[in-house]
């Protein structure tokens, strides 16, 4: 069976009779078997139950009935709820865990007839940027194996990359669904601040959380969007903003000039890879030429943004993690002999080395003696790089940058040196900060063959305008 690039081309070959969902299922199932042994994509693959549901779907496409994603076969990242099902985030400390419910993201998804295929791998409770971070171990680069495939939605991406499923719903931090993406070549878009509810999404740090999506075209993502986000009785910070038909408003065909600012770190910066340069060039100049108003422009601040991010974020794990005790659910060590041995032993146990690390640095920008010189300063260091990106919008659509330094790097490079891992966020943490929304498109591949990503940054609830940029360049 051929590798569909859209939804569009599924539901088409559908309406000819070419194929039906139980078909597809069987397609993505066969391709789990050959190729998860080696990449690590899927944890938990739910194979009778998707061919039932399946099966479902095509009674409700002959009748008429199917929702807007029949035909979507989709896989969680296993940070997201689903009710009866395992998650464990990656994690030890949640051996054994069984959600008591669905994310909303997930009811909408099964509302509109979308099929979940199965539970991705991903680095522990989402802190990482190559997917090494996992209890089950670490996932590949379908491009190159001995490769990272980024993280932490790592596999998440490569699931799509490598025809496992059509789409991907993952969590994006600090970069987590874009830089998978970008090492994957396939498209990552972190949607604004709020836009999508959080309800269900195991928390790392609250405040920069959003679930994102990874697919192979934008009208797949468009459709997805339109269905998963919007207002959410169960989480107070989503907005409440009606949701745009975004699928509609990507086929109306109109496509106005944008002004576009590029950050002249990348494409001038020794720093970023000589490849990824040039694909930025070559992107401004494909820009250009369909008449699109580029400019080389320097963010000042931009040095602040990578320490900004992680002091708050490595602050808020260290308060979201706290319930994971051995008190109530999941792992609990078995050598305790009293109560706070057994708060102590089963964290030290139940944790891997990178969530520890983020939590103790939390706890200590948290502590009572360092609280206002790191917490406090971070918070207003983050207000200073909103106001300063929100004067950006107001004379540019979109920030144009790459959306990792770097292709792919090989697998185990970085484990022995943290802050090398975290500059693979030196680009995209901004939207995290800021709240705005992102996307990473592929631009390429490097001498090695290894996917290059660029990533375009909007103003907030401006999901469409990246849509459609994206379109132009793909």
């Amino acid at each position: 069976m051929k590798n569909y690039l859209s939804l569009a081309e599924i539901r088409r070959d559908i309406e000819e009779g070419l194929l039906n969902c139980e078909t597809l299922v069987r397609h993505y199932l066969k391709n789990i078997e050959e190729k998860n042994p080696q990449l690590n994509v899927f944890v938990s693959v739910y194979a009778d139950e998707a061919l039932q549901r399946a099966r479902q779907i095509d009674e409700k496409i002959k009748a008429g009935t199917a929702g807007k994603l029949a035909g979507l076969v989709v896989g969680l990242k296993d940070v997201i709820c689903y009710q009866d099902h395992p998650l464990q985030a990656a994690s030890k400390i949640l051996d054994g865990f069984v959600s008591q419910f669905s994310a909303t993201v997930v009811e909408r998804l099964l509302a509109e007839d979308a099929i979940i295929i199965g539970r991705q791998n991903c680095d522990e409770f989402a802190m990482g940027s190559s997917n090494e971070n996992s209890i089950y171990g670490a996932t590949r680069n379908a491009a190159d194996p001995e490769r990272v495939p980024g993280g932490s939605s790592g596999a998440s991406a490569v699931a799509v990359q490598a025809d496992m499923c059509q789409l991907s719903i993952g969590s994006d931090t600090g970069g987590s669904v874009r830089q998978p993406a970008a090492f994957c070549g396939v498209i990552g878009l972190k949607p604004t601040y709020s836009r999508i509810s959080r309800w269900g999404l195991i928390a790392y740090a609250s405040s920069f959380d959003c679930i994102g999506l990874i697919g192979k075209s934008p009208e797949d993502i468009a459709l997805t969007l339109e269905v998963v986000a919007g207002a959410d009785s169960h989480d107070s910070t989503v907005s409440q903003r009606p949701v745009p038909a975004y699928a509609q408003l990507l086929q109306d065909g109109q496509t106005p000039k944008y002004r576009i600012a590029c950050l002249r770190e990348g494409v001038e910066s020794e720093a970023v890879a000589p490849a990824i340069r040039q694909a930025m060039k070559a992107s401004i100049e494909k820009l250009r030429a369909q008449g699109h108003e580029v400019e080389i422009i320097d963010f000042p601040i931009l040095q602040y943004i990578l320490p900004t991010y992680y002091i708050l974020t490595t602050a808020e794990a260290s308060s979201n993690l706290a319930r994971y005790d051995g008190v109530r659910y999941g792992y609990r060590s078995p050598h305790a002999t009293d109560l706070e041995s057994l708060y102590k032993k089963t964290r030290s146990e139940g944790f891997g080395k990178e969530v520890k690390r983020r939590i103790i640095l939390g706890t200590f920008v948290l502590s009572a003696d360092y609280y206002d010189a790191y917490y406090t300063k971070a918070q207003r260091v983050r207000r200073i790089i909103k106001e300063q990106t929100d004067k950006l919008f107001e004379q540019y659509d979109f920030l144009l940058t790459p959306t990792t330094p770097d292709t792919a790097f090989p697998l185990g490079s970085f484990q022995d040196d943290p802050v090398k891992m975290y500059l693979a966020d030196l680009f995209t943490v901004q939207a995290n900060v800021v709240g705005v929304p992102a996307i990473s498109i592929p631009a390429g591949k490097d001498e090695k063959g290894l996917p290059i990503g660029i990533q375009f940054i909007a103003n907030r609830f401006e999901e469409e305008k990246l849509l459609k940029i994206s379109r132009i360049l793909l």
